[in-house]
């Protein structure tokens, strides 16, 4: 008979929950609808969020000829004997939708192959994916499709979803099981917007109380492990540089809560902890800078610990450069001063080095003046004395420019003391 959430799939638009944004009246949806002709889509979004539903409605209002394939098993043979089907449709007038799901799975080649059947509208192309297409689909096939969103479903629209599979004659309706309004609620906070997965679980729950002989399902009935869904996270795609991002910039931006939260996720979703460490050491330097320079150290001896502890004593070791991080005041004055300086050199080019500051490390460097009327900085009170240290074309220029932050405002006045009007 198929899954629970394939058994109640949507017949109509009228049935679908979710995704207003798309279907309103005046969205793209509801105007593609309204114009009665197909177009080739890319639907983005989380599992469960309707893009298989969504895709099979077009086809079906759109009178178009369906057909539904995954590219985790679809070969370029498949692809031509379908392309080759529709070419024969539309001399009969009769358009083809193609849906292929998980399309981020099909290689370039195949992805190439369907350019040209694309591009003469011999088939109107529907792909779905969980993966950012910007990363996932060629651009060539990119730019003939029009990508849509998909968000993942609040918790009310999945409990309006399991409210309908409890009453659904080709649903959980034969079980006659009662279900409380909490167990609902609890199984739509937990899906985490994927309705598929709600309605799985929901399935499970009833078969196991209508086998243990139970004609009610409370709230006592949800163990942790049926409603544990794991977290989204793929190493190489965009989940990995969103969560990172939020990492990093939660640390930026001063939130010890946010920061510790989106550590917790990269951990356990199963990120590598060394690179999480890089991203706090990275912090360290960009972000609390001068501000103060014991975050760089707290943030490097946390990746020694985890590789001298391993997880989970390790993870504690992150913790604290992550709270490190977020509780420093913050100064990126070095990584100004280094852009600064970076654009100089590309600028500028290959300056020459300023006579006395070279090595003199022959007679005829000597004598050619290397090293001549170098003033030895330690031979001066306070260890200092003012002398150039830059070309002359750019002997007054300044690429570091201190800020009154932590430790930096010591730097600051200690600037200004040895250099005066010239280092502001």
């Amino acid at each position: 008979m198929g899954s629970l959430a394939e058994r109640l799939r949507p017949q109509s638009f009228s049935e679908f929950v979710g995704q207003e944004h798309l279907l309103a009246e005046g969205r793209i949806l509801w105007v593609l609808r309204q114009r009665k002709k197909p177009i080739s889509l890319i639907l983005w979004g989380p599992p469960g969020s309707g893009k298989t539903t969504l895709a099979y409605l077009l086809g079906k209002e759109l009178q178009a000829n369906f057909v539904s394939v995954s590219a985790v098993d679809t070969s370029l043979k498949d692809l031509k004997d379908i392309i080759a089907q529709a070419k024969r449709l539309k001399g009969l007038k009769q358009e083809t939708i193609v849906f292929i799901d998980e399309i981020h799975r099909f290689n370039k080649s195949q992805q190439a192959f369907l350019l040209p059947y694309v591009e003469r509208g011999d088939i109107y192309l529907i792909g779905a994916t969980t993966e950012n297409p910007s990363f996932e689909v060629i651009p060539p096939l990119l730019s003939r499709t029009k990508v849509l969103l998909l968000e993942p479903l609040k918790p009310e629209e999945i409990k309006k979803i399991l409210e309908r599979a409890l009453e659904h004659p080709l649903g959980l309706k034969e079980y006659r099981v009662k279900v409380e309004d909490e167990v609902l609620w609890s199984l739509a906070n937990s899906a985490h917007g994927d309705a598929r997965f709600a309605l799985n679980t929901l399935e499970i729950l009833v078969e196991k109380a209508k086998a243990l002989g139970k004609d009610k399902l409370e709230l006592s009935d949800i163990t942790p492990e049926v409603i544990k869904k794991p977290l989204a996270h793929d190493k190489e795609g965009e989940a990995h540089y969103n969560l990172l991002s939020a990492f990093h910039k939660s640390m930026r931006g001063s939130d010890p809560d946010a920061s510790i939260y989106w550590l917790a996720r990269l951990l356990k979703a199963g990120e590598d902890p060394e690179v999480v460490a890089r991203r706090i050491i990275a912090c360290a330097a960009e972000d609390v800078g001068l501000a103060d320079p014991m975050a760089l150290v707290v943030a490097v001896s946390a990746l020694l610990a985890y590789q001298a502890l391993g997880s989970p004593e390790g993870d504690l070791a992150l913790a604290l450069a992550t709270l490190y991080n977020a509780l420093s005041e913050k100064s990126n004055s070095a990584y100004l001063a280094l852009k600064s300086a970076e654009a100089l050199v590309e600028e500028k080019g290959d300056l020459s080095v300023p006579l006395h500051l070279r090595n003199p490390v022959t007679k005829l460097m000597e004598n050619l003046g290397y090293g001549r009327d170098y003033l030895y900085p330690h031979d001066f009170e306070e260890g200092f004395v003012p002398q150039d240290y830059l070309p002359e074309e750019i002997k007054d220029k300044t690429f570091y420019h201190p800020k009154d932050k932590g430790k930096e405002a010591e730097f600051k006045k200690r600037l200004k003391k040895l250099w005066g009007e010239k280092k502001e």
